[in-house]
C-alpha cells in the first residue's frame, strides 16, 4: 500500500492534499456502514483544482481516505478546537454526525493506521519542505482543503467560500497573510481569515516562520467549485474555471513573495 504521492517541483511553494484520498484497504472498506463506503468527507478533485496553476509546484498527495487515518489531526489525538465539534484521528461519524462504521474502530486501529498511513505522508511532507527550503532559503507550505459550504453540526450558517488559516497569524510571515486575504477580497469570492477553520495540525505543525518554513491552509467550500455537495460530487466547469483564476493569483503571488522571506 502505498500511502503518499510525491511530485517534486522547483519552486518554493508546496501544495499539500491530506484528504483527496479514496482508498480504503479491504479491512476496513469491511467494517464501514453503508454511508462510510460513500467517503463523503472527501476533499473532492481538489487535486484536479490545484493541477498545474503555476509552474514548479510540489505536491504530496494523499492516497488513503480519511476514514482510515485523518492526516491533518494531531497524531497524539489532541484536539485542534477544543470545546469545538470536530472529528478525530479516525472519525467515528461523517461531519453530520451520522455514524459510519458497524464495526468501529479501536485503539489498536489507530496505532496502526498511524504508522502505516499518518507517519510515512508526514515524513514525505517533513522530507519535501526540507528540500524546498534548502534549495530557495524558504519553503511555503499551502495545505488544500475542502468542505461542505452547510454543516450545522460543525457551524451555523453557511461557509464562506475561501477560509484562510494561518493559525491566527503565527504560522506564516504577515507579508504572506496579508497578500492572500487582498487577493480573496478582490476575487468575488466570500472569503474569511481565521474564522472557523485556523489552520489544522500541518498548518500548525510545520508553520515555523522563525525557520524560514511558512505554512497556509486553504479550506475552500464545495459549493465553490461543485456541481452539487452530494453525491457523485462533480465538479462545476463554470466554477471551476473562476476558482482557478483566484488560485493562480494566490500561488503566483506566494512564490514571488518567497525570495525576500529567504535568510
Amino acid at each position: 500500500m502505498q500511502a503518499v504521492q510525491v511530485q517534486q517541483g522547483d519552486g518554493p511553494v508546496i501544495l499539500a492534499f491530506p484528504h483527496v484520498g479514496t482508498e480504503v484497504p479491504p479491512e476496513v472498506a469491511a467494517r464501514l456502514n453503508a454511508e462510510g463506503r460513500l467517503l463523503r468527507d472527501t476533499d473532492w478533485y481538489i487535486h484536479t483544482l490545484y493541477a498545474n496553476l503555476i509552474p514548479g509546484l510540489t505536491t504530496v498527495t494523499a492516497t488513503q481516505s480519511r476514514y482510515v487515518i485523518d492526516l491533518n489531526r494531531d497524531p497524539s489525538g489532541t484536539s485542534l478546537y477544543p470545546g469545538q465539534t470536530t472529528t478525530g484521528l479516525i472519525p467515528d461519524t461523517t461531519f453530520d454526525n451520522v455514524p459510519i462504521w458497524h464495526q468501529p474502530p479501536q485503539a489498536a486501529d489507530v496505532a496502526h493506521w498511524l504508522q502505516a498511513v499518518h507517519q510515512p505522508y508526514h515524513a514525505a511532507l517533513a522530507s519535501e519542505i526540507a528540500r524546498v527550503r534548502a534549495k530557495h532559503g524558504v519553503a511555503i507550505l499551502y495545505d488544500c482543503h475542502s468542505i461542505r459550504s452547510q454543516v450545522p453540526w460543525l457551524f451555523p450558517g453557511t461557509l464562506p467560500d475561501l477560509n484562510i488559516g494561518t493559525n491566527t497569524g503565527t504560522s506564516c510571515a504577515p507579508e504572506l497573510q496579508q497578500a492572500v486575504s487582498a487577493i480573496a477580497a478582490a476575487s468575488g469570492h466570500t472569503w474569511v481569515l481565521n474564522g472557523r477553520f485556523k489552520g489544522g495540525w500541518t498548518t500548525r505543525h510545520y508553520g515555523r516562520p522563525e525557520a524560514q518554513v511558512h505554512a497556509i491552509q486553504m479550506e475552500l467550500s464545495q459549493i465553490s467549485h461543485l456541481a452539487a455537495e452530494e453525491p457523485p460530487f462533480a465538479l462545476h466547469p463554470a466554477r471551476t474555471a473562476h476558482l482557478r483564476q483566484t488560485l493562480t493569483h494566490i500561488l503566483a503571488t506566494l512564490a514571488d513573495l518567497a525570495p525576500r522571506l529567504a535568510h
